[in-house]
């Protein structure tokens, strides 16, 4: 255990969530059992091991989804508030853990220990709407054209769902979809990713020992340890009729390709590239409030991360000087020491893609404003720790097309009407998160119309980064469409059927047709 893991609790955050030296990496109901290489776990916030976990092999995947789809068949049974209350349980378990599993979060990813406590609350509260939802699945009634007859649909559980998660968000992602997916009747196996391997370890033995107290079938919560290949038993998997997946969109349209050939149902949350139009009547505090959080929050590596700054050329200068100088405040470091805004890249390949885009937007034609850099010396041993850099762009360079899951933001002027704004807004391939700053009631009506923002989500004077609950999540083009969390995300993990009763002693056919025998 190196000195900052013991300065800061991390060995009593372990000792908390039941985690060991070396930990098991499947898990079913309530037994452990993993027969793979050992994954080791280093933390980017200092570079040492905080533990290793069993991967799990071709062999014990078979056994988790034959017990799962054996779960299943007795939990799509139980009453749906029934289910619900083992969710309420489990919440109730991450409200008396989170200050454990938020430093584990912090210190295994290297997002700061205020945003690792946030992710936890997203676990808190898609619980709290799960709970509420498992008595209002609710279908519809339909008037039915033929005499004496009562249409209506209702929806029940799919089966075995697939979840696979990211590292930049390593227990929240999971969460709004294992929530949702388990109050509608669905088993879930969760495939979490091999950079933050304990979070997935901690969140299922959480699960575990509440479903054990409950007496619910073995399998409905199981989790999946390794790299990519043992992703790829999920999506190649017929018994799996839903996968959920989160991460880059190269990897998203392998596992939407994997699916689609065997006809089942992906849901996918893919990259961003989101930008923030700032407008003539825009409140120069609030935007550089909003664009710094979104560009350097998580060190740049959320979805929903501001990567672009899209302002008007008459108030250019002035955003871009009061940008620069909000830089010089940011304070990097240590992400479990509060006094620091900014952690460490989850990793060196993280700081090489990153020193990558700093030097091609300039053989692009682009102005670096902010430098970055990898820190060096004392606290930065990890060799992850790098400065936020702003660049002057054009939103055609290739390196500004793709996203940079770091902290790289890049400014570029418009002129004329906000429409001008949009098009460099619009002009990308992903299209998760988008906002506007603006007071002008016109400028927000029109980024919130059809002909404005074509992304899945679109806010006015606050930034890109950052969602509730109760709204679906996700964006289209190639993020992927998908949506996770509130509304009405819930039908995705639910197969959808129409009824149609005759009370009668009659038997009419549909559209008027005779067919008398």
């Amino acid at each position: 255990m190196s000195d900052i893991a013991k300065n800061f609790g991390i060995d009593k955050a372990l000792k908390d969530l039941d985690l060991k030296q070396e930990n098991k990496g499947t898990s079913v109901g309530s037994d452990f059992f993993a027969n793979g290489e050992m994954i080791e776990s280093f933390s980017p916030v200092d570079g040492a091991s905080i533990g290793k976990v069993q991967a799990t092999t071709q062999e014990d995947y078979e056994k988790v989804i034959q017990t799962a789809h054996r779960g299943f068949m007795e939990w799509r049974t139980w009453p749906a508030p029934a289910r619900g209350e083992v969710v309420r349980q489990f919440n109730d378990e991450l409200r008396r853990l989170k200050e454990p599993l938020g430093k584990l979060v912090s210190y295994e990813m290297g997002k700061s220990y205020q945003e690792g406590l946030g992710e936890v609350q997203e676990m808190i509260d898609i619980c709290d709407f799960a709970v509420g939802l498992s008595r209002q699945l609710h279908g519809l009634t339909m008037h039915s054209e033929r005499p004496g007859h009562r249409m209506y649909e209702q929806w029940h559980p799919l089966g075995v769902v697939g979840v696979i998660s990211a590292f930049n968000f390593p227990v929240a992602v999971w969460s709004w979809n294992t929530a949702l997916a388990w109050v509608c009747g669905d088993a879930c196996i969760w495939k979490g990713s091999e950079k933050t391997p304990l979070t997935s370890v901690a969140c299922q033995k959480i699960a575990a020992r509440v479903f054990e107290k409950n007496d619910v079938p073995a399998g409905i919560s199981s989790l999946l340890t390794g790299d990519h290949k043992v992703g790829e038993y999920m999506t190649n998997d017929k018994r799996i009729p839903l996968v959920s997946a989160t991460g880059s969109i190269r990897m998203g349209k392998i596992v939407a390709q994997a699916v689609a050939k065997r006809l089942g149902k992906s849901l996918l949350e893919l990259g961003g590239n989101n930008a923030i139009i700032v407008t003539p009547d825009a409140d120069i505090k609030n935007t550089v409030i909003g664009a710094v959080f979104g560009a350097v929050g998580t060190c740049g590596q959320r979805c929903t991360s501001t990567r672009r700054l899209v302002i008007h050329e008459s108030i250019y200068d002035k955003v871009k000087d009061a940008i620069v100088a909000a830089y010089k405040q940011i304070k990097i470091g240590n992400p479990l020491d509060e006094n620091n805004h900014v952690g460490p890249l989850i990793d060196k390949d993280s700081v090489d893609n990153y020193l990558n885009a700093l030097k091609r937007v300039e053989e692009e034609g682009g102005k670096v404003l902010v430098e970055g850099g990898v820190l060096e010396g004392k606290g930065y041993e990890s060799g992850c720790y790098v400065k936020p850099a702003i660049a002057e762009a054009e939103n055609h360079y290739d390196i500004v097309q793709h996203e940079t899951f770091g902290p790289v933001l890049y400014l570029m002027k418009y002129s004329g009407d906000v429409s001008n704004g949009l098009d460099l807004q619009n002009g990308v391939v992903q299209g998760l998160s988008s906002a506007i700053m603006t007071n002008n009631l016109r400028e927000a009506e029109r980024f919130l119309s059809v002909e404005g923002s074509d992304c899945g989500i679109a806010n006015v004077n606050i930034g890109t980064s950052g969602a509730e609950i109760g709204g679906a999540f996700g964006g289209e083009k190639e993020t992927g469409g998908g949506r996770e969390s509130g509304s009405d995300a819930w039908k995705v993990y639910m197969r959808r059927q129409t009824n149609t009763i005759n009370y009668t002693t009659e038997l009419p056919l549909a559209q008027g047709i005779k067919f008398d025998l």
